[in-house]
């Protein structure tokens, strides 16, 4: 939603003044669809070869995500929490070993179910039971499995933000097909020169529209485009870190009400719950 209203005002600005200062906007759109069609359609091709198709195919997912409000909400944080707090207080009690069938069969376990939202989520249950495994086997330390986790988010950084790079490559490459498309322009009028003046004047005008829209596209278009998958992005990698936290805290002693707070004081401060939110929220839960 706020995607579609910074274009509109954007646009807005950017044409409305133009025509509040006596501009010819027929000439603009007169050039349009024959200039849009040569830079968007360069860029499209140069996008398709330069990236392998894993990275086309996550660019177009990554590109409809941005249309939608984001999920990482401070209830979805909560949930999480309270999710790591039943299994870390599960294994307190009972011991690692009763935890083994959640972690080896997730979506049978009566925990995860518990918590509908994150306990659908492919990346946060393999995440979570990825390392309680490890945690369950005792064969590597705190330190050990922090390294591993370490490691595996920062390839998913990397993984998620080639979309992001990709998309600003393309943006640094439109006012370069508008200079492409203007010049095209510029050679059609140098071979009307037998023309009127007006009509000249015209195609120049037309021309020029090149230039314009390939500024215009890359940094009022997919340059924030850019920006915002690459916020989506980070917003995922904190939820793994709030994860990595909270098993760590757990590891190294914590009990589950502490660990879960570590886990907590990671988070981003518009979405972390207060310490008697999150209390309360896990208590009620455990109700």
């Amino acid at each position: 939603m706020f995607v579609i209203i910074g274009w509109l005002l954007a646009l807005g600005c950017v044409f409305g003044v133009f025509i509040a200062h006596g501009g010819n906007i027929h000439v603009v759109l007169h050039a349009l669809p024959f200039e849009m069609t040569t830079i968007m359609g360069a860029a499209l091709g140069a996008f398709i070869a330069t990236n392998q198709p894993k990275v086309l195919k996550a660019a177009a997912a990554a590109l409809a995500a941005c249309f939608k409000g984001s999920k990482y909400t401070k209830a979805r944080y909560m949930e999480l929490m309270a999710l790591l707090y039943d299994i870390l207080q599960k294994a307190r009690k009972e011991g690692l070993m009763s935890i083994e069938k959640d972690v080896e069969e997730p979506h049978n376990s009566a925990l995860f179910k518990k918590y509908a939202t994150v306990g659908s989520d492919h990346h946060v249950i393999e995440f979570v039971t990825d390392y309680l495994r490890m945690m369950v086997s005792g064969n590597l330390n705190a330190h050990e499995i922090e390294s591993l986790m370490d490691s595996e988010i920062d390839t998913h950084h990397h993984e998620n933000h080639a979309p992001v790079a990709a998309m600003q490559r393309l943006a640094g490459g439109l006012p370069a097909f508008g200079i492409v498309a203007a010049v095209l322009g510029v050679v059609n009028t140098m071979g009307s020169v037998g023309q009127p003046p007006a009509l000249l004047g015209q195609m120049i005008g037309s021309a020029l529209v090149g230039t314009f829209l390939g500024i215009l596209l890359s940094y009022g278009i997919f340059e924030p485009l850019a920006g915002l998958l690459e916020q989506k992005i980070d917003e995922g990698t904190k939820e793994l870190q709030c994860i990595k936290t909270t098993l760590l805290a757990s590891m190294q002693g914590y009990a589950p009400q502490v660990a879960v707070e570590f886990g907590r004081k990671v988070l981003y401060s518009t979405e972390r719950p207060s310490f008697a939110e999150l209390e309360g929220h896990v208590k009620g839960k455990k109700k």
